[in-house]
């Protein structure tokens, strides 16, 4: 059981959230005001019951939330605190993660959202408290980090979802398929469902089918045995041994050659396996979570994939969204980016500014989280002062002509901005596709039906 701390000036709000955390199992301390907020965290220490996790509001009076940020950030680091805002705007949600808040959520408040956001928390707090360490085997696993987690970065719908998702399959033993575009997380899903998992402190090992060859691929996953082919000098453990007792994660699986899916299939389906060269069976108890950026529907379907080994992967499936589909965490994950990399490129670089925020807004993002991130560390290192101006973003941001830039209206909110940028996206493809609906959503990307309710929508005719 954990405990929390909620700071609010709103009677109905602070027993709404107590409501909320009790029925989750976790001790509760309540405070009017940042100044008794911060005087009870420091009594609960004083008692010996350290507080887990801090949810306050951003506007009060007797003390702010940008007081309680602050002094209990100084008293104890290793707490995430929760902004609670009325004001969801861009610019807000960057300044409260600019400021060093954990994560924000916006009135009215959703109780599902506020379970989501606390169990996230509390298992970062947990993490950042040296609790639940990762088994080192060998120097692959100690080079495994142990805050995976903690970079699921959203607050929207579409993420809310995926973490509901993971935290379900997770609490299972069953084997997972994680889909999604190259660039969109899955390595973290990955991570994340076995974190949560009852195999937490078993290892977690990792291969890219992808990235090797059908006899290296082999080797890597079962392992060989001392002469079994020239060069193998000594015996070598496969993937499969080494994740024992853990989870097995089989990145890229789309990319595994036919003969290699029959052994692979057999390896699922009986955690059994020969090492190349040996001929003794060895048995071993592994979570297997797969992925891939293919649709293996269609593999299957032209016979590139085997049905069998499809169905013995595609039991628990989790879909990653694209980033495209979940503009309204650009802020945030902007914000976690320059805290990430801005110590060891730009530390002067506190934020990334509205001007520049505005392009990265109207970006479609083809590589997703990944291609963000590299567009931040560029733009990290060629910044001045300390914001990112749109000047020392990538040339892809910069813009060309003037038909082909997006107007971002500042005093908006983020919701607003959003259909906005959504309205004018369709806009441009409808022009370009000269009115012809069937090609405007294949330049976007959706269904004709969807178009139809889009056009409906925002009243384009």
């Amino acid at each position: 059981m954990a405990t929390v701390l909620i700071i609010d000036d709103n009677e109905t709000i602070r027993e709404g959230l107590a409501h909320t955390v009790k029925k989750l199992g976790h001790a509760i301390v309540i405070a009017a005001n940042g100044s008794a907020g911060i005087a009870a965290f420091k009594d609960a220490g004083a008692q010996g019951k350290r507080v887990d996790f801090v949810i306050t509001d951003l506007k009060m009076e007797g003390g702010t939330g940008v007081d309680v940020l602050k002094q209990i950030s100084a008293l104890d680091a290793d707490v995430p605190i929760m902004i609670i805002t009325g004001f969801g705007t861009v610019e807000t949600a960057v300044e409260a993660m600019k400021l060093g808040a954990y994560d924000f959520i916006t009135k009215p408040i959703q109780t599902e959202v506020v379970k989501l956001k606390v169990e996230r928390a509390l298992e970062l707090c947990a993490m950042r408290r040296g609790r639940h360490k990762a088994l080192a085997m060998n120097d692959y696993l100690r080079a495994e980090t142990d805050d995976k987690f903690a970079e699921l970065v959203g607050a929207g719908d579409k993420m809310a979802q995926v973490r509901r998702t993971v935290e379900k399959v997770a609490h299972s033993d069953t084997t997972v398929f994680i889909a999604g575009e190259s660039g969109t997380g899955k390595e973290l899903i990955a991570r994340a469902i076995h974190r949560l998992s009852k195999r937490a402190n078993g290892p977690f090992v990792k291969v890219n089918c992808g990235a090797l060859t059908e006899t290296l691929l082999e080797s890597e996953l079962f392992g060989h045995e001392k002469g079994a082919f020239t060069g193998a000098i000594k015996q070598k453990l496969g993937r499969f041994e080494l994740a024992d007792g853990g989870t097995l994660f089989l990145d890229e699986v789309g990319d595994v050659p036919p003969p290699m899916q029959v052994k692979l299939l057999r390896a699922v389906q009986e955690q059994e396996f020969e090492r190349v060269g040996g001929e003794a069976p060895i048995k071993v108890d592994v979570r297997i979570v797969s992925a891939t950026n293919k649709n293996l529907d269609a593999e299957v379907a032209a016979q590139r994939f085997r049905q069998d080994l499809y169905f013995r992967l595609h039991v628990l499936p989790v879909k990653l969204p694209p980033l495209r589909e979940r503009r309204e965490d650009i802020p945030l994950l902007c914000a976690h980016f320059v805290a990430k990399l801005g110590p060891k490129t730009n530390a002067r670089i506190r934020a990334v500014s509205d001007a520049a925020l505005g392009r990265i807004m109207a970006y479609h993002w083809p590589g997703n989280v990944r291609e963000l991130e590299n567009a931040i560390e560029q733009a990290l290192v060629f910044a001045e002062g300390d914001e990112i101006q749109p000047a020392a973003l990538p040339q892809f941001l910069q813009g060309g002509a003037e038909d082909d830039r997006l107007d971002i209206p500042r005093e908006l909110s983020l919701p607003e901005i959003l259909d906005d940028l959504e309205r004018q996206l369709i806009l441009k493809a409808y022009a370009k596709a000269t009115r012809v609906k069937t090609e405007t959503a294949r330049i976007l990307g959706i269904k004709t039906s969807a178009l139809y309710y889009k056009l409906e929508k925002y009243g384009i005719e």
